[in-house]
Protein backbone atom coordinates (compact mmCIF):
# COMPACT_ATOMS: atom_id res chain seq x y z
CA UNK A 1 0.00 0.00 0.00
CA UNK A 2 1.44 3.34 -0.70
CA UNK A 3 2.69 5.75 1.70
CA UNK A 4 1.83 9.69 1.56
CA UNK A 5 4.37 11.92 1.25
CA UNK A 6 6.09 14.92 2.98
CA UNK A 7 5.99 17.89 1.53
CA UNK A 8 10.57 17.50 0.33
CA UNK A 9 10.56 20.75 0.72
CA UNK A 10 9.76 20.35 4.38
CA UNK A 11 11.12 16.94 5.06
CA UNK A 12 14.86 18.09 4.06
CA UNK A 13 15.15 20.51 5.67
CA UNK A 14 17.73 19.82 9.25
CA UNK A 15 15.52 19.24 12.59
CA UNK A 16 15.29 23.05 14.25
CA UNK A 17 18.85 23.80 15.95
CA UNK A 18 17.68 25.21 19.39
CA UNK A 19 15.69 22.08 20.77
CA UNK A 20 18.88 20.52 19.62
CA UNK A 21 21.55 22.25 21.94
CA UNK A 22 19.18 22.77 25.01
CA UNK A 23 19.25 18.77 25.07
CA UNK A 24 22.99 18.99 25.98
CA UNK A 25 21.92 20.71 29.48
CA UNK A 26 21.46 16.60 30.57
CA UNK A 27 25.12 15.98 29.88
CA UNK A 28 26.25 18.52 32.23
CA UNK A 29 26.90 17.84 35.89
CA UNK A 30 27.03 20.66 37.33
CA UNK A 31 30.78 20.49 38.62
CA UNK A 32 31.30 24.11 37.98
CA UNK A 33 28.11 25.90 39.14
CA UNK A 34 24.15 26.40 37.51
CA UNK A 35 24.36 26.17 34.21
CA UNK A 36 24.50 28.89 31.78
CA UNK A 37 22.34 28.95 29.02
CA UNK A 38 23.71 31.25 25.93
CA UNK A 39 21.74 29.81 23.31
CA UNK A 40 18.70 30.63 22.21
CA UNK A 41 18.37 34.53 22.70
CA UNK A 42 16.12 35.59 25.48
CA UNK A 43 15.64 38.70 27.89
CA UNK A 44 17.80 38.28 30.98
CA UNK A 45 15.51 40.36 33.35
CA UNK A 46 11.63 40.53 33.38
CA UNK A 47 9.01 42.66 32.03
CA UNK A 48 7.95 46.10 33.41
CA UNK A 49 5.47 45.59 35.66
CA UNK A 50 3.21 47.91 33.89
CA UNK A 51 4.09 46.04 30.71
CA UNK A 52 2.71 43.01 33.18
CA UNK A 53 -0.40 44.77 34.15
CA UNK A 54 -1.56 46.43 31.05
CA UNK A 55 -1.06 42.34 29.45
CA UNK A 56 -3.06 40.99 32.42
CA UNK A 57 -5.58 43.41 31.67
CA UNK A 58 -5.80 42.99 27.84
CA UNK A 59 -6.35 39.15 28.68
CA UNK A 60 -8.92 39.83 30.48
CA UNK A 61 -11.36 41.86 28.19
CA UNK A 62 -14.01 41.03 26.31
CA UNK A 63 -13.54 43.30 23.77
CA UNK A 64 -10.32 42.20 22.35
CA UNK A 65 -11.35 38.10 22.81
CA UNK A 66 -12.72 38.65 19.15
CA UNK A 67 -10.71 38.77 15.81
CA UNK A 68 -8.79 41.95 15.24
CA UNK A 69 -7.68 43.84 11.76
CA UNK A 70 -5.75 41.73 9.66
CA UNK A 71 -3.03 44.53 9.44
CA UNK A 72 -2.83 44.76 13.84
CA UNK A 73 -4.36 47.04 16.05
CA UNK A 74 -5.13 50.28 15.04
CA UNK A 75 -3.48 51.82 18.78
CA UNK A 76 -0.84 49.89 18.16
CA UNK A 77 -0.38 50.98 14.25
CA UNK A 78 -0.14 54.28 15.01
CA UNK A 79 2.15 54.05 18.53
CA UNK A 80 4.57 52.16 16.53
CA UNK A 81 4.30 54.54 13.40
CA UNK A 82 5.53 57.31 15.44
CA UNK A 83 8.16 55.68 17.27
CA UNK A 84 9.82 55.10 14.06
CA UNK A 85 9.40 57.99 12.94
CA UNK A 86 10.94 59.56 15.75
CA UNK A 87 13.59 56.73 15.68
CA UNK A 88 14.45 57.43 11.80
CA UNK A 89 13.32 61.03 11.65
CA UNK A 90 11.34 59.95 8.65
CA UNK A 91 7.50 60.33 8.16
CA UNK A 92 5.89 57.08 8.76
CA UNK A 93 1.94 56.79 8.90
CA UNK A 94 0.11 53.81 10.39
CA UNK A 95 -0.76 52.89 7.01
CA UNK A 96 3.15 51.51 6.47
CA UNK A 97 2.96 49.13 9.46
CA UNK A 98 2.13 45.77 9.49
CA UNK A 99 1.60 43.81 13.18
CA UNK A 100 2.63 40.07 12.88
CA UNK A 101 2.62 37.32 15.47
CA UNK A 102 6.76 37.44 15.87
CA UNK A 103 9.22 38.79 13.74
CA UNK A 104 9.93 35.30 12.25
CA UNK A 105 6.35 35.26 10.85
CA UNK A 106 6.85 39.60 9.68
CA UNK A 107 9.91 37.74 7.32
CA UNK A 108 7.48 34.30 6.55
CA UNK A 109 4.36 36.77 5.58
CA UNK A 110 7.07 39.56 3.67
CA UNK A 111 8.61 37.01 1.68
CA UNK A 112 5.95 34.91 0.56
CA UNK A 113 4.08 38.39 -0.26
CA UNK A 114 7.57 39.23 -2.58
CA UNK A 115 8.91 35.70 -4.06
CA UNK A 116 7.88 32.71 -4.70
CA UNK A 117 8.90 29.10 -6.11
CA UNK A 118 11.80 29.75 -8.85
CA UNK A 119 12.80 32.69 -7.60
CA UNK A 120 16.13 33.79 -6.03
CA UNK A 121 16.48 35.54 -2.67
CA UNK A 122 19.91 36.52 -1.24
CA UNK A 123 21.12 36.15 2.53
CA UNK A 124 24.66 36.83 3.96
CA UNK A 125 27.27 33.98 4.83
CA UNK A 126 26.75 33.96 8.52
CA UNK A 127 22.64 34.18 8.07
CA UNK A 128 19.90 33.68 10.48
CA UNK A 129 19.05 29.99 10.35
CA UNK A 130 15.40 30.96 10.48
CA UNK A 131 15.38 32.48 7.36
CA UNK A 132 17.08 29.99 5.72
CA UNK A 133 14.61 27.47 6.08
CA UNK A 134 11.23 30.27 5.62
CA UNK A 135 12.67 30.61 1.91
CA UNK A 136 13.68 26.86 1.67
CA UNK A 137 10.42 25.66 2.62
CA UNK A 138 8.68 27.75 0.14
CA UNK A 139 10.62 27.00 -2.60
CA UNK A 140 12.74 30.14 -3.11
CA UNK A 141 16.26 29.47 -3.97
CA UNK A 142 19.06 31.07 -1.80
CA UNK A 143 22.62 32.62 -2.61
CA UNK A 144 24.93 33.85 -0.23
CA UNK A 145 26.74 36.99 0.29
CA UNK A 146 30.02 35.51 1.97
CA UNK A 147 30.79 37.91 4.75
CA UNK A 148 34.33 37.25 5.96
CA UNK A 149 35.79 37.94 9.58
CA UNK A 150 38.44 40.05 8.63
CA UNK A 151 35.77 42.53 7.31
CA UNK A 152 34.10 42.45 10.82
CA UNK A 153 31.43 39.79 9.14
CA UNK A 154 29.95 42.62 6.92
CA UNK A 155 28.64 42.51 3.31
CA UNK A 156 30.76 44.05 0.67
CA UNK A 157 28.56 45.93 -1.93
CA UNK A 158 30.64 45.07 -4.89
CA UNK A 159 30.18 41.02 -3.90
CA UNK A 160 26.54 41.68 -3.44
CA UNK A 161 26.15 43.15 -6.91
CA UNK A 162 28.50 40.43 -8.61
CA UNK A 163 25.61 37.94 -6.91
CA UNK A 164 22.54 39.99 -8.49
CA UNK A 165 21.14 38.35 -11.79
CA UNK A 166 17.63 37.58 -13.15
CA UNK A 167 15.21 36.50 -11.18
CA UNK A 168 16.82 37.47 -7.73
CA UNK A 169 13.99 38.93 -5.95
CA UNK A 170 15.26 40.41 -2.72
CA UNK A 171 18.38 41.09 -0.62
CA UNK A 172 17.87 40.40 2.93
CA UNK A 173 20.24 41.49 5.69
CA UNK A 174 20.06 41.55 10.03
CA UNK A 175 21.80 44.54 11.72
CA UNK A 176 22.39 44.61 14.42
CA UNK A 177 23.71 41.00 13.30
CA UNK A 178 22.40 37.37 14.46
CA UNK A 179 24.29 35.53 14.52
CA UNK A 180 27.92 38.34 14.52
CA UNK A 181 26.48 40.98 16.63
CA UNK A 182 28.13 43.66 14.02
CA UNK A 183 26.33 46.44 13.40
CA UNK A 184 26.00 47.50 9.49
CA UNK A 185 26.95 51.10 9.65
CA UNK A 186 24.75 54.16 7.65
CA UNK A 187 26.99 54.20 4.49
CA UNK A 188 26.82 50.12 4.20
CA UNK A 189 23.08 50.38 4.07
CA UNK A 190 22.91 53.53 1.83
CA UNK A 191 25.40 51.51 -0.79
CA UNK A 192 23.42 48.37 -0.51
CA UNK A 193 19.86 49.76 -0.99
CA UNK A 194 21.11 51.90 -3.72
CA UNK A 195 22.24 48.71 -5.83
CA UNK A 196 18.83 47.19 -4.84
CA UNK A 197 16.84 50.52 -6.14
CA UNK A 198 19.47 49.97 -9.21
CA UNK A 199 18.70 46.43 -10.07
CA UNK A 200 14.77 46.75 -9.11
CA UNK A 201 14.55 44.15 -6.34
CA UNK A 202 14.00 44.87 -2.55
CA UNK A 203 15.50 45.16 0.24
CA UNK A 204 14.54 43.50 3.02
CA UNK A 205 16.23 44.95 7.10
CA UNK A 206 15.38 43.29 9.86
CA UNK A 207 16.31 44.75 12.97
CA UNK A 208 14.90 42.62 15.68
CA UNK A 209 17.76 43.50 18.23
CA UNK A 210 17.45 47.82 16.96
CA UNK A 211 16.77 49.33 20.41
CA UNK A 212 19.83 47.99 22.05
CA UNK A 213 22.53 49.65 19.41
CA UNK A 214 24.68 52.40 21.84
CA UNK A 215 22.37 55.37 23.00
CA UNK A 216 24.77 57.56 21.78
CA UNK A 217 24.48 56.10 18.26
CA UNK A 218 21.95 58.47 16.52
CA UNK A 219 19.47 56.98 13.93
CA UNK A 220 19.91 53.26 12.70
CA UNK A 221 20.27 54.69 9.52
CA UNK A 222 18.45 56.92 6.90
CA UNK A 223 16.84 54.31 4.79
CA UNK A 224 13.21 55.50 5.71
CA UNK A 225 14.30 59.28 5.46
CA UNK A 226 15.35 58.41 1.65
CA UNK A 227 12.31 59.59 -0.79
CA UNK A 228 10.23 56.63 -2.87
CA UNK A 229 11.68 54.40 0.17
CA UNK A 230 8.29 52.53 -0.22
CA UNK A 231 8.99 50.96 -3.53
CA UNK A 232 11.84 48.63 -3.07
CA UNK A 233 12.55 48.64 1.16
CA UNK A 234 10.89 46.70 4.25
CA UNK A 235 12.04 46.80 7.42
CA UNK A 236 11.50 44.30 10.22
CA UNK A 237 11.19 44.73 13.81
CA UNK A 238 10.54 42.20 17.01
CA UNK A 239 9.20 43.19 20.49
CA UNK A 240 10.30 40.34 22.02
CA UNK A 241 13.76 41.79 23.34
CA UNK A 242 12.87 45.06 24.00
CA UNK A 243 10.03 44.51 25.73
CA UNK A 244 11.27 41.10 27.27
CA UNK A 245 7.57 39.55 26.17
CA UNK A 246 8.73 36.44 23.38
CA UNK A 247 6.29 34.34 24.36
CA UNK A 248 3.47 36.99 23.75
CA UNK A 249 4.86 36.78 19.95
CA UNK A 250 4.47 40.35 18.47
CA UNK A 251 6.49 41.25 15.57
CA UNK A 252 5.95 44.40 13.26
CA UNK A 253 6.61 45.23 9.58
CA UNK A 254 7.25 48.72 7.89
CA UNK A 255 6.72 48.99 4.45
CA UNK A 256 4.63 51.41 1.68
CA UNK A 257 0.96 51.29 1.82
CA UNK A 258 0.94 48.82 -1.21
CA UNK A 259 2.75 45.96 0.31
CA UNK A 260 0.82 46.55 3.48
CA UNK A 261 -2.00 45.70 0.99
CA UNK A 262 -0.37 42.64 0.17
CA UNK A 263 1.12 41.29 3.47
CA UNK A 264 -2.49 41.64 4.88
CA UNK A 265 -2.98 38.49 1.68
CA UNK A 266 -0.51 36.66 3.35
CA UNK A 267 -1.77 37.13 6.89
CA UNK A 268 -5.24 36.33 6.38
CA UNK A 269 -4.38 33.18 5.52
CA UNK A 270 -1.31 32.83 8.25
CA UNK A 271 -2.63 33.55 11.25
CA UNK A 272 -5.96 36.31 10.19
CA UNK A 273 -4.14 38.74 13.08
CA UNK A 274 -1.49 38.16 15.67
CA UNK A 275 -2.65 38.20 18.97
CA UNK A 276 -4.80 41.31 20.39
CA UNK A 277 -4.34 41.49 24.06
CA UNK A 278 -0.61 41.92 23.49
CA UNK A 279 -0.80 44.53 20.91
CA UNK A 280 -3.05 46.95 23.42
CA UNK A 281 -0.47 46.53 26.11
CA UNK A 282 2.29 47.41 23.23
CA UNK A 283 0.15 50.82 22.48
CA UNK A 284 0.25 51.52 26.10
CA UNK A 285 4.13 50.44 26.62
CA UNK A 286 5.81 52.64 23.65
CA UNK A 287 5.55 55.77 24.96
CA UNK A 288 5.05 54.91 28.61
CA UNK A 289 8.50 53.58 29.04
CA UNK A 290 11.16 54.82 27.17
CA UNK A 291 13.32 55.04 30.22
CA UNK A 292 13.09 51.42 31.12
CA UNK A 293 13.87 50.62 27.75
CA UNK A 294 16.88 52.91 27.48
CA UNK A 295 18.31 51.58 30.53
CA UNK A 296 18.23 48.04 29.59
CA UNK A 297 20.40 48.88 26.55
CA UNK A 298 22.72 50.36 29.03
CA UNK A 299 22.50 47.08 30.99
CA UNK A 300 23.19 45.08 27.89
CA UNK A 301 26.16 47.19 26.92
CA UNK A 302 27.61 46.42 30.21
CA UNK A 303 27.05 42.71 29.53
CA UNK A 304 28.57 43.13 26.44
CA UNK A 305 31.57 44.57 28.48
CA UNK A 306 32.37 42.29 30.72
CA UNK A 307 32.52 39.75 28.29
CA UNK A 308 34.72 41.13 25.98
CA UNK A 309 36.88 41.31 29.20
CA UNK A 310 36.33 38.05 30.38
CA UNK A 311 37.57 36.56 26.79
CA UNK A 312 40.71 39.18 26.39
CA UNK A 313 41.56 37.28 29.60
CA UNK A 314 41.70 33.30 28.70
CA UNK A 315 44.21 32.28 26.37
CA UNK A 316 43.05 30.98 22.72
CA UNK A 317 39.08 32.42 22.88
CA UNK A 318 38.56 35.66 20.96
CA UNK A 319 35.77 37.54 19.99
CA UNK A 320 35.50 37.97 16.24
CA UNK A 321 32.28 39.95 16.35
CA UNK A 322 30.00 41.17 19.24
CA UNK A 323 27.15 43.63 19.62
CA UNK A 324 23.42 44.21 20.54
CA UNK A 325 22.53 40.67 21.89
CA UNK A 326 25.74 38.33 20.41
CA UNK A 327 28.78 38.02 20.29
CA UNK A 328 30.41 35.41 17.43
CA UNK A 329 33.36 33.88 19.53
CA UNK A 330 36.37 32.08 17.79
CA UNK A 331 37.05 29.21 19.97
CA UNK A 332 40.24 27.33 20.55
CA UNK A 333 39.82 23.98 19.75
CA UNK A 334 41.36 23.53 16.24
CA UNK A 335 40.39 20.08 15.75
CA UNK A 336 37.18 19.95 16.76
CA UNK A 337 34.34 21.31 14.59
CA UNK A 338 32.04 23.78 15.90
CA UNK A 339 29.00 21.46 16.87
CA UNK A 340 31.85 19.20 18.61
CA UNK A 341 33.36 22.65 20.31
CA UNK A 342 30.02 23.89 21.75
CA UNK A 343 28.69 20.52 22.55
CA UNK A 344 32.09 20.26 24.69
CA UNK A 345 31.11 23.82 26.48
CA UNK A 346 28.22 22.45 27.64
CA UNK A 347 29.01 19.15 28.72
CA UNK A 348 32.28 19.65 30.50
CA UNK A 349 31.46 23.11 31.75
CA UNK A 350 28.11 23.89 31.89
CA UNK A 351 28.16 26.80 29.38
CA UNK A 352 25.20 26.28 26.04
CA UNK A 353 25.86 28.08 22.94
CA UNK A 354 25.20 27.86 18.91
CA UNK A 355 27.67 26.33 16.68
CA UNK A 356 28.72 28.44 13.74
CA UNK A 357 27.73 25.44 11.89
CA UNK A 358 24.64 26.68 12.34
CA UNK A 359 25.03 29.34 10.95
CA UNK A 360 26.43 29.02 7.20
CA UNK A 361 29.73 27.19 5.21
CA UNK A 362 33.09 27.97 6.43
CA UNK A 363 32.69 29.06 10.12
CA UNK A 364 33.74 25.47 12.32
CA UNK A 365 35.50 27.68 14.38
CA UNK A 366 32.91 29.84 15.89
CA UNK A 367 30.34 29.70 18.36
CA UNK A 368 27.54 32.07 18.62
CA UNK A 369 27.18 33.44 22.42
CA UNK A 370 24.08 35.78 23.47
CA UNK A 371 25.40 37.64 26.02
CA UNK A 372 22.26 39.22 26.81
CA UNK A 373 20.49 36.55 28.74
CA UNK A 374 23.60 36.53 31.43
CA UNK A 375 23.75 39.46 34.22
CA UNK A 376 27.22 40.77 34.19
CA UNK A 377 28.28 38.62 37.43
CA UNK A 378 27.19 35.33 35.48
CA UNK A 379 29.39 36.40 32.69
CA UNK A 380 32.40 37.57 34.44
CA UNK A 381 32.57 33.76 35.85
CA UNK A 382 32.53 32.42 32.05
CA UNK A 383 36.36 33.03 31.96
CA UNK A 384 37.13 29.80 34.32
CA UNK A 385 34.57 27.89 32.68
CA UNK A 386 35.74 28.73 29.14
CA UNK A 387 39.61 27.93 30.34
CA UNK A 388 38.32 24.62 32.31
CA UNK A 389 38.01 22.77 28.82
CA UNK A 390 40.71 24.44 26.53
CA UNK A 391 43.16 22.26 27.22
Amino acid sequence: MPSPRINPLVATLSAPPIPEVQAWKKAYDGSLGPLIDLSQAVPGYPPHADMLGWLGEAAGSVALAGYGDIEGEPDLRAAYASWVSNVYAAEIGPANIHITSGCNQAFMAAMMAIAGPGDTVLLTNPCYFNHETTLAMSGVEVRYVTCDAENGFLPEPAAVEAMISSGVRALAVVTPNNPTGATYPDGLLQALFGLCREHGIWMIVDETYRDFLPLDLGRPHGLFASPGWEDNLIGLYSFSKSFCIPGHRVGAITAGEAVVEQIAKVMDNLQICAPRPPQAALARAIPALGDWRRANTLEISARAAALRDVVAGVGGWDIAAIGAYFAFVRHPFHNLSSHEAAHRLARDAGVITIPGSFFGQGLERYLRVAFANADVSTIGGLGGRFASCSG
